[in-house]
């Protein structure tokens, strides 16, 4: 299914691996519109990084470092706006995005100018799905759902 300006509820774990580093810590991610993608990563009490979890992956760190320890339930509460298209088909304004993780805002009205690697397209879309990337990690997701905002 594919969704425009919405409001996100996104539940996830990501395992303990005492052993791994950095990327390979429970690396996922959520990608809205299949485009932009918010990280998903074990990195529990380290400093903010745009490439961990929180991060919108290569554009913005988070406000700050949110994340509960591996095995914990981490929830993501997101409200994503997509770009804006004159009649044309013109971008006339970048995607926009505010989040919170486990209650802590994280990313406030943050413009994103284009989409994040690894998603369906480089071109930014008025619609999409939402994804849940696969990097072979054992990371759980539950509790999803998505309310459509109408304006």
């Amino acid at each position: 299914q594919e969704f425009g300006d919405a409001e996100y509820h996104i539940e996830f774990r990501c395992p303990y691996k005492p052993n791994a580093r950095d990327q390979e810590r429970g690396n996922s991610g959520c990608y809205f519109l299949g485009r932009y993608e918010v990280q998903v990563l074990d990195n529990f009490g380290d400093p903010p990084q745009d490439n961990w979890c929180g991060g919108i992956y290569h554009k913005a760190k988070p406000l700050l470092g949110a994340s509960l320890p591996p095995l914990s339930w981490n929830t993501y509460d997101i409200t994503f706006i997509t770009a804006k298209f004159d009649a044309s088909g013109k971008k006339i304004s970048d995607a926009e995005i505010t989040a919170y993780l486990n209650g802590k805002l994280i990313h406030d009205h943050v413009k994103i100018d284009g989409p994040t690697p690894g998603g369906l397209s480089d071109q930014d879309a008025p619609k999409g799905p939402l994804m849940l990337q696969n990097h072979n990690n054992p990371v759980r997701y539950r509790n999803i759902w998505v309310k459509p905002l109408n304006k």
